[in-house]
């Protein structure tokens, strides 16, 4: 069974097709990587993995599941990592962890116990008690990470997961990411960073204009092409990275 399965799988706004109907397939324990420029339906796969949208047409399972009967069971297994560091300043690190598991239904005890060994694994636990304003823009990545991680998900969503990140604490993140990896975690990766995409992606799929126009993995990729992943990515995209 594939972690997600994706057949024909399409979305419309409208009667504008942003995602025109795409095949792919992630493993367990794979990490699979989305890329390209703006407006190429990226964002909009991941939605719909998420179920935070409904396709248009096609086939979409997550978990073996058909996202459209099921949506409620499949969040259950997922943990996001959005872009944004939207955790709630008016709590402490802890307690931004520990009021998430409520989503969950997490109970109290058990959630204190998760609190504490996702703060050990990010490398936190010194800082529970500060408030959100007090951290580094690393810290709260990491932070956002450990209150993805909280629900012990099967599949890990990372929404451009070193954004505006300095090198050092952008390998921290990298070096996290790879350990959840070790451990058997499957994980769906945006990124702008080519870089980060190499270090952590087993396979991409390179988007453009709502469909994937290359799908493999990057050491493929860069022998077929004949160039980093930088410049497979301009070949098939004709696009400049954004900044």
């Amino acid at each position: 069974m594939f972690i997600v399965y994706a057949k024909g799988l399409k979305k419309y706004y409208g009667n504008f097709p942003a995602v025109k109907g795409i095949d792919f397939e992630i493993e367990e324990g794979e990490c699979f990587g989305f890329l390209g420029p703006n407006g190429a339906g990226k964002t909009t796969v991941m939605r719909m993995i998420q179920c935070f949208m409904e396709p248009s047409d096609g086939i979409l399972e997550v978990f073996g599941l058909d996202t459209k009967k099921y949506p409620s069971e499949i969040k259950e297994k997922i943990g996001v990592m959005p872009q944004e560091n939207n955790l709630d300043p008016d709590l402490s690190v802890e307690e931004n962890l520990i009021v998430y598991a409520n989503y969950f239904d997490i109970k109290k005890k058990e959630a204190k116990e998760r609190m504490e060994k996702l703060l050990q694994f990010v490398d936190m636990s010194e800082f529970k008690e500060f408030k959100i304003e007090k951290l580094s823009g690393g810290m709260k990545r990491k932070l956002v990470l450990a209150r993805a991680l909280i629900n012990d998900p099967q599949l890990i969503i990372l929404d451009e997961p070193t954004t505006g990140l300095d090198p050092q604490s952008r390998h921290s993140v990298w070096d996290m990411l790879k350990t959840l990896k070790l451990n058997g975690k499957t994980s769906i990766l945006t990124t702008h960073y080519m870089e980060e995409a190499d270090q952590l992606c087993d396979r991409v799929a390179i988007m453009d204009s709502g469909l994937i126009v290359e799908l493999g993995r990057p050491d493929d990729l860069k022998k077929k092409y004949n160039g980093n992943l930088e410049e497979v990515y301009l070949k098939l995209t004709g696009k400049k990275l954004e900044s």
